[in-house]
């Protein structure tokens, strides 16, 4: 069992235009993905259009495709006609529906998760000071959270690519209520209760609030715990994507890391036949908001066939079934051992003295914060001040944003350097197919027609029609697979020939 394997996060940003409420979502979002394709014009690095060939959005992994007429239209992510760039470091920057969207390019193990997670929060803060400095474009703030506080939410997804010949089921069952009580953890913590925030409170996650059930294919209306997409961006016979929607947007790299390195080893251990634990929520739902509002993390939550847990004492389940996984397998890789290590620390430390992870869990951090404000000033969590500061917290200007201040004071604590995300900024992972994806943008941006996550398509000069070169194994296109390659030919066409016409290192 291994914390490692491909993963991928995709965050949308809440857009906001200062003094202008009334500003239009979709046109400001796409004036911040379209200062960022300048730039790259610029440089010569570019490619604006998304190879949407190979998208399923429909594609149920329960065994059916749900027909375009019965989807909301927040369901058609295959959308020709929105902004979009494909970066040099493998992402993609486009605009889903009312906010500027980065994906992160794939990679292979949680620590590179969040490196280039935060990558995506500079070059999208970057995008939105370029469109401010446009003629004629003005302020645009971007915000790395879940929710407007009025009703509408927004995602951040995980993608986790795990084996085919795992029964959907056996996932939904033991993974529901790891899910469901992560976020002691993984919780961005928010201001008010409900979905419109009008109930007086704090609560763990930003994002729990909006799941309305067990299992399904939708995101944004009747989310579910369980998102049941089919969209594999890999071989299908061999791969299936895991599109984890019920997470929240944290600004902690700590947490970023927790959320998904255990998320990792849980699907490991559901690949190897487990956990078996014996433990199924009676109500996941409303466990999911109750978890959410327990800040205190001692309520009981009703299990079938066997005594109430808490949330702690669930997360402890899973936690020491990973451990015995581990221990019964020789040499367990050091990223593992340290996932579990931190994984261990933290859910101790939540059971002791929760104020003593200010410092690396996002909730606990702005928990510290707003219980400043209300002593110093008298505040009920209802006064719209403590709303205020909820926001400023995810605000992506290094000189505003308050959880990016606490990191400039050491008070809330970094796994990335400067350095490291200037480079992730630039530059692919080079261990996945996103390094051949990123240098063919670098090196070829005027003649990559479109991209996806498993294809490139060249405009090749001198041939009738475009060509496409397939990526369909996510652990080829490396640097070491093909930077000879792409250093021995001096044109696309080269290329193309040097992989066989259109052949290429994904086959």
């Amino acid at each position: 069992m291994s914390v490692r394997r491909v993963m991928g996060i995709e965050t949308e940003y809440g857009i906001s235009h200062p003094g202008h409420p009334n500003a239009n979502p979709i046109r400001m979002s796409g004036l911040v993905v379209n200062a960022h394709a300048l730039a790259a014009e610029r440089a010569g690095a570019l490619a604006r259009r998304w190879d949407y060939d190979e998208e399923s959005p429909l594609r149920d992994a329960r065994g059916f495709d749900m027909s375009r007429a019965d989807a909301d239209v927040s369901q058609l992510t295959d959308d020709t006609t929105t902004a979009n760039v494909v970066l040099t470091n493998g992402a993609r920057l486009y605009v889903d529906h009312a906010h500027p969207e980065y994906s992160s390019p794939e990679v292979t193990n949680p620590w590179d998760a969040v490196l280039w997670d935060r990558a995506g929060m500079a070059i999208a803060a970057g995008a939105a000071q370029r469109a401010a400095d446009l003629p004629g474009g003005h302020e645009v703030v971007l915000y790395k959270n879940n929710t407007d506080g009025k009703g509408a939410s927004y995602g951040t997804h995980e993608n986790y690519l795990m084996d085919r010949r795992v029964p959907f089921t056996a996932i939904v069952a033991a993974l529901t209520p790891f899910l469901v009580t992560r976020q002691v953890f993984t919780g961005a913590g928010r201001v008010g209760l409900g979905q419109d925030g009008r109930g007086s409170g704090f609560q763990l996650s930003s994002r729990a609030d909006f799941f309305e059930v067990e299992v399904g294919l939708e995101t944004t209306l009747k989310r579910p715990i369980i998102n049941t997409r089919d969209e594999p961006h890999a071989d299908p016979a061999t791969w299936r994507r895991l599109h984890v929607i019920v997470g929240d947007a944290n600004l902690s790299e700590t947490a970023t890391l927790l959320k998904l390195g255990t998320t990792a080893v849980v699907l490991a251990m559901i690949e190897a036949g487990g956990p078996e634990l014996g433990i199924t929520l009676a109500n996941p739902v409303q466990a999911m908001h109750r978890v959410s509002h327990d800040v205190a993390m001692t309520a009981q939550y009703e299990c079938l066939g066997r005594a109430p847990m808490t949330a702690l004492q669930i997360q402890r389940a899973y936690l020491e079934a990973a451990q015995a996984h581990v221990a019964a397998r020789p040499d367990p890789d050091p990223q593992t051992k340290e996932l579990l290590e931190l994984w261990a620390e933290v859910l101790d430390l939540l059971g002791e003295q929760p104020r003593a992870l200010a410092d690396r869990l996002d909730w606990v951090a702005k928990l510290v914060l707003l219980e400043g404000y209300r002593r110093r000033d008298g505040l009920d969590w209802s006064a719209h001040r403590l709303a205020a500061v909820d926001l400023q917290y995810a605000d992506t200007r290094p000189d505003r944003g308050l959880a990016l201040r606490l990191e400039q004071r050491g008070s809330l604590r970094r796994i990335t350097t400067d350095a490291d995300v200037a480079r992730a900024i630039d530059q692919a992972p080079a261990d996945t197919r996103a390094w051949f994806r990123g240098e063919c943008v670098r090196r070829f941006g005027g003649q990559v027609a479109a991209a996806s996550w498993d294809s490139v398509i060249f405009d090749v000069p001198g041939r009738n029609a475009l060509v496409r070169v397939p990526t369909s194994d996510p652990l080829r296109g490396t640097r070491e697979h093909v930077a000879a390659l792409l250093d021995s030919v001096g044109s696309v066409g080269e290329l193309v020939a040097a992989l066989g016409g259109g052949t290429g290192p994904g086959r």
